[in-house]
């Protein structure tokens, strides 16, 4: 089976990052683990940061480090567990 494509990311002051698939399914994605990480995840554990570097790069949730769109230089998390590991939270335009 096809994972379904991740058309929309929307960061949160929370660590939290609303997702939008393709196939209706609205996600969320709890990112708080990064703030215990060291490396290359400390570009992103300021808030501001995590929010406005959050994007959609390689297929996947991603942060645009370089600011240069270059899918080689970000931070991306593995698109299977992103959906995988993310709470389906309800679509609130369905009716």
């Amino acid at each position: 089976m096809l994972r379904p494509e991740l058309f929309q990311v929307v960061a949160a002051d929370d660590y939290k990052v609303k997702l939008y698939y393709d196939n209706g399914r609205i996600k969320l994605y709890d990112c708080r683990w990064i703030l215990s990480q060291k490396g290359v995840f400390d570009k992103i554990k300021s808030v501001d940061n995590f929010k406005n570097l959050c994007t959609i790069m390689n297929g996947t949730l991603a942060w645009d480090i370089s600011g240069c769109r270059d899918p080689y230089n970000c931070i991306d998390i593995c698109p299977d567990t992103v959906y995988d590991e993310s709470e389906e939270i309800k679509n609130e335009f369905r009716t």
